[in-house]
């Protein structure tokens, strides 16, 4: 298929437009500046912001990643993430005539919710603008594909880390790319809610990314889809700092605040996408999460 990725240049979606090259697709990239892209994607210059620079009715699939992502900063500015991530996704879709629409959504649209591991059948409570907007934009996507006129899936991911291309999370307000952070001398402690003991689990990027290429290459015209993308493992927060330092062979000194009101335990139930897209996780192992994000934030400080 020729595919456009946006948010091409970002942690993620660079990850899924690698992949969707590996498996043999034409893929172009839509960034807003020059930057780095996988071998054998085209740049296109555009934004989702601005629909007259949209490429339309050229593309058999989009991969739409272009977001903003960070929950505190959500709280801050509301406004302008429902503007990127509800317009911008409007935008895409008045461009995606005819196409296949694989969506990145996210796990802050549950909420939290006390069913653990979460379902998609779970009802739908998001605690911040953030997950908010990417409800909205969600639900933007699924009412067009009802039309008919794309098809669509949405992927609704939990963390996600690691690395491919030597290329590292940006976002250090994230648990792994923080400790790694501290383990590096780039920050002088990690800072921890409480006792340590909160659960999550971690996904590598590279398999969120075949994900992303399942998901494209299996959705057809008029239909609806949407899938939790986790590796259904957990981990408390303490055991991913033991698991740093083992990786790094470095102290990773942490701080102690006050508990904050957040779930004990976030874990994903992705039996529906290995059921019916055969996907499985085959690098998120913590351990091989942590090593990879660990090469890539060492060779980026030279």
């Amino acid at each position: 298929m020729r595919v456009l990725v946006t948010g091409a240049a970002g942690y993620i979606g660079y990850a899924v437009a690698r992949r969707l090259v590996a498996a043999g697709h034409d893929v172009d990239g839509l960034v807003r500046r020059d930057a780095e892209l996988p071998a054998g994607v085209r740049a296109v210059r555009g934004d989702v912001l601005h629909p007259a620079s949209l490429p339309s009715g050229t593309y058999e699939g989009i991969c739409h990643l272009a977001a903003l992502t960070r929950v505190r900063e959500s709280f801050r500015e509301p406004l302008r993430f429902f503007t990127a991530n509800v317009q911008g996704t409007v935008n895409v879709l008045h461009a995606a005539a005819g196409a296949r629409v694989v969506f990145g959504s996210t796990a802050a649209v549950y909420g939290t919710p006390e069913r653990q591991p979460i379902p998609e059948t779970e009802a739908t409570a998001p605690s911040n603008p953030y997950g908010a907007s990417k409800l909205a934009a969600e639900q933007a996507v699924r009412y067009h594909a009802r039309t008919g006129a794309i098809g669509a899936v949405v992927l609704r991911t939990f963390n996600v880390a690691g690395s491919v291309d030597g290329r590292i999370d940006p976002d250090e307000t994230r648990l792994i790319p923080k400790a790694l952070a501290v383990a590096a001398g780039r920050a002088p402690r990690l800072e921890i809610n409480g006792d340590g003991l909160a659960v999550r689990e971690f996904l590598h990027v590279d398999d969120l990314a075949a994900a992303y290429v399942a998901a494209l290459e299996a959705v057809r015209l008029g239909e609806d889809r949407v899938y939790n993308v986790g590796s259904g493992t957990g981990t408390a927060v303490h055991e991913v700092v033991a698991a740093v330092e083992k990786a790094t062979g470095r102290p990773v000194p942490t701080l102690r605040r006050p508990p904050q009101p957040e779930p004990p335990v976030l874990l994903c139930d992705a039996a529906a996408i290995r059921a019916e897209l055969g996907w499985r996780p085959e690098r998120s192992a913590l351990p091989e999460i942590i090593e990879d994000a660990w090469a890539a934030l060492t060779r980026e400080d030279g």
